[in-house]
């Protein structure tokens, strides 16, 4: 059985937030247990209201036959990934009021390491 998968997502931008959701969803496809951890910037990711659906990179992934973000955060959902948003990342950003996701999860870094143990860190 493969160990656990942890990306973790520190950035806001449109590059690093698709493709932790690209590395994520292909590990969950394969059947490991991801643990997507965003903060600082990364949290923006999984805000309900999703500002990166608005770069005009997502129009072209998606006219190119690439998944964007919203298929992909779709997919993170229907996978069973687990999704945290780390609390000193939203009070960094002034996110802490913002709606999240359903269920995305708010918690700390010690919760995302406990839940991948001994398994494999991605840093974004």
């Amino acid at each position: 059985m493969a160990k656990p998968l942890g990306v973790l997502l520190l950035s806001g931008g449109h590059d690093r937030a698709h493709y932790a959701l690209v590395v994520a969803t292909g590990a969950a496809a394969l059947g490991r247990d991801v643990t997507l951890f965003v903060t600082n910037a990364g949290c923006r990711l999984l805000l309900a209201e999703q500002p990166l659906l608005a770069d005009p990179r997502e129009a072209a992934l998606e006219s190119r036959g690439v998944a964007g973000i919203a298929t992909l955060l779709s997919a993170a959902e229907e996978l069973g990934i687990r999704r945290i948003a780390c609390e000193a990342g939203l009070r960094a950003e002034d996110l802490t009021a913002a709606p999240l996701r359903p269920g995305v999860e708010v918690a700390g870094v010690a919760t995302f390491l406990a839940s991948i143990g001994d398994g494999q860190v991605i840093t974004l």
